[in-house]
């Protein structure tokens, strides 16, 4: 019996998530390979350092969990509770897949005009490193970082339009004012070797964007936030090189100031001060945080991944007030007015 040849042009042409898998088991990963790909080698080789070096900072280990997407990527969840320094850290990498339907595609228009208005739907891909640690000792502040990369694809494969984002903070239950001059500064030297109006620029959008609205106060002493960097801010490759630097630049921003403050003494009276605040940071990150609200809202989200940014213990006390002329008055003040450290 004769059959009818398959035409080439009707076979199904492959996801941006088969076309990735197949370039890594073939080639791997190289200078030239696609953005996508390098920059999840990136996210990945920095999560392997900056947990090996909080390790042996806190002399445990952390849990390590990995996790696939049936659409295609997956991630690593690497978490410590109860440890010696960190009463809870979470280090997380996450490669997401998916399509984008047109609602979503018009709503990102707003931002990025190189998508595609006459398509019914979008490949996309996601690639960010997430941490969020918090101290037991309420003389050590809790940081929180993510970079994050986002792409959509043509049907052949090519970026239809990207972009980066991400930042870094630093949230202080007692503030030390070393401690957040030294932060700040070593924020700044990464944003100067890439352009010297980031550093300002990117400040300001921190202590905009991390703003407890309903308690008018910032979540903590900042440090830089940006999002939607595509081709109309600089080209790629300058993009991925200043992302790169932002997030080498974490450990010497916070190691120094984590050992200075780890075995400080204090008393049950400053505990409490720390629930407090902590309150305060889950009041963000559940009210007001954009990636929380967007990854909750995610098909197929892993929450326990998206909820390791909590700390392990917090408090709300009816009516709390800080004693006037207090250490915690005093970072009260400074939250309501943020300062250039600087």
């Amino acid at each position: 019996m004769a059959t009818t040849p398959v035409d080439p042009e009707r076979l199904e042409a492959p996801t941006i998530a088969e076309r990735d898998t197949l370039q890594k088991r073939e080639s791997g990963i190289t200078s030239t390979s696609p953005m996508r790909l390098r920059m999840e080698s990136f996210i990945q080789t920095q999560q392997t350092a900056i947990v090996g070096a909080l390790q042996e900072l806190d002399g445990s280990q952390f849990r390590t969990d990995t996790w696939t997407r049936p659409n295609g990527g997956g991630g690593i969840s690497c978490v410590l509770q109860d440890g010696h320094v960190f009463e809870k850290a979470g280090v997380n990498t996450s490669i997401v897949y998916g399509t984008l339907p047109r609602p979503a595609i018009e709503k990102m228009r707003v931002n990025h005009k190189a998508l595609d208005p006459d398509v019914e739907s979008l490949e996309f891909f996601a690639a960010g490193l997430s941490m969020v640690l918090h101290p037991h000792n309420p003389m050590a502040p809790t940081v929180h970082l993510n970079y994050r990369y986002f792409e959509t694809a043509n049907a052949d494969g090519s970026p239809n339009a990207w972009w980066f984002g991400g930042g870094t903070d630093l949230t202080p239950s007692y503030l030390f004012d070393e401690d957040a001059i030294h932060f700040h500064r070593t924020v700044k030297d990464a944003c100067d070797k890439h352009d010297r109006a980031y550093y300002p620029r990117f400040k300001r959008w921190c202590d905009t964007y991390f703003s407890v609205k309903h308690r008018h106060e910032t979540r903590g002493v900042g440090g830089i936030f940006f999002d939607d960097l595509d081709e109309t801010e600089k080209d790629r490759e300058n993009l991925f090189a200043f992302v790169q630097d932002c997030l080498l630049s974490f450990l010497p921003s916070y190691l120094p100031i984590v050992e200075r403050r780890k075995d400080m003494p204090f008393s049950q009276k400053e505990k409490e001060w720390q629930q407090v605040r902590r309150g305060r940071y889950v009041e963000f990150n559940l009210v007001h945080d954009r990636g929380t609200s967007f990854g909750l809202n995610t098909p197929g989200a892993r929450v326990e991944s998206i909820l390791m940014s909590l700390p392990l213990t917090a408090k709300w006390v009816y009516m709390h007030e800080p004693e006037r002329g207090s250490r915690e008055e005093r970072l009260v003040s400074v939250l309501k007015e943020p300062r250039e450290w600087v």
